[in-house]
């Protein structure tokens, strides 16, 4: 015992107190080192507790190792990447996926996917259903909603976790134009009283395609539009907008950024309620003036996306006919490409 009575130990334990807290962090910081190269994988963030590890722990558990990108290097040369309202053009090799991927996760993303298959049309929905399991928003939360007057005839095609199907039965039009028309009445009139509340971005597409590469949360903007397919390289002159005044779909001559295709489009379920319901309007007035749009509902996407650009635009990487264009090598990757058919047959 020291002077005042205590034991000797006890300066011993307070002098060895800050070694062992030494000896602890090192070794715990070396076992969570070690784990974060087991667990961690590029592009991949490991959920941990965060009760269990502190801040810096969770950082090194959740980093990503990437290529830097360079600011005076350009991702393509061959093509333009960017509009002149600054919103990207979208092809291969102009982003990362797995930086993109996590930033949807932790936004806890759910995408909603319309098609409509209605009369003949829905023979093409086994495959349109089977090759989005495969390449469509694959590891995100997708709802199907699959509008149809032939809800018995929608096939059973098994989905992945996180992955459901909506039919939602419609009526059907004796022209197939007037079905075409009528899918931004449909779209708007769900977006409001369903999708707005289950869904965070809606893609509305056609049926009568296959997915063939990867689509993923690269196209996910507040608005995108896709490049057709026929128009990517011509002049504005060339495109076929509507060009009569009398229609709300006009468009003049000197006027026109791109021409997008009605098959592909999408963005925050807001931004697609705006664009269909104004679409819809549009039509219902040209109606009412004995008028209708040259390319239907795709004249008025036109005339909408001109106004209100996009913030995304997708390369027609995203919409392409391989028996029509074949491959040209500008396409690094054909990603949503059409189905041989006869439109005659189906149509009627």
């Amino acid at each position: 015992m020291d002077l005042r009575g205590r034991p000797k130990r006890c300066s011993l334990h307070f002098g060895i107190l800050p070694f062992i807290v030494f000896a602890l962090v090192f070794f715990g910081y070396g076992f969570v080192s070690h784990r974060s190269q087991e667990l961690g994988t590029p592009g991949a963030m490991t959920r941990v507790a965060v009760g269990e590890l502190d801040v810096q722990e969770v950082v090194a558990l959740s980093r990503m190792v990437y290529a830097q990108p360079k600011a005076l290097t350009p991702s393509r040369k061959d093509v333009l990447v960017l509009t002149p309202w600054l919103a990207p053009i979208i092809w291969e090799g102009t982003f990362n996926i797995d930086i993109l991927n996590e930033q949807f996760r932790l936004q806890n993303t759910t995408v909603g996917l319309t098609v409509f298959a209605i009369k003949k049309y829905v023979v093409f929905l086994k495959l349109f259903l089977e090759t989005a399991e495969q390449h469509f928003m694959v590891g995100h939360k997708v709802i199907y909603y699959v509008f149809t007057d032939r809800p018995a005839d929608v096939p059973q095609v098994p989905l992945g976790a996180g992955r459901k199907l909506v039919v939602l039965t419609v009526r059907n039009y004796t022209r197939w134009q007037d079905v075409s028309m009528h899918r931004m009445e449909m779209i708007s009139r769900f977006s409001e009283q369903r999708f707005l509340h289950e869904v965070d971005y809606l893609v509305c597409a056609d049926v009568d395609m296959k997915f063939s590469d990867h689509v993923g949360v690269e196209i996910l903007s507040a608005l995108f539009g896709t490049l057709h397919p026929g128009f990517y390289s011509s002049s504005r002159e060339a495109f076929t907008y509507e060009r009569r005044p009398k229609s709300q779909a006009y468009i003049p001559r000197d006027e026109g950024d791109f021409y997008y295709m009605g098959a592909f489009f999408g963005g925050s379920v807001v931004e697609v309620y705006r664009l269909t319901k104004a679409c819809h309007q549009a039509m219902v007035e040209d109606k009412a003036n004995g008028i209708e749009a040259v390319w239907h509902d795709e004249s008025h996407l036109n005339k909408y996306l001109l106004y209100h650009k996009p913030t995304k635009v997708l390369s027609p990487e995203y919409m392409w006919d391989q028996q029509l264009l074949g491959w040209p090598s500008i396409m690094k990757k054909l990603r949503y490409v059409a189905v041989p058919k006869n439109h005659q047959a189906i149509r009627n």
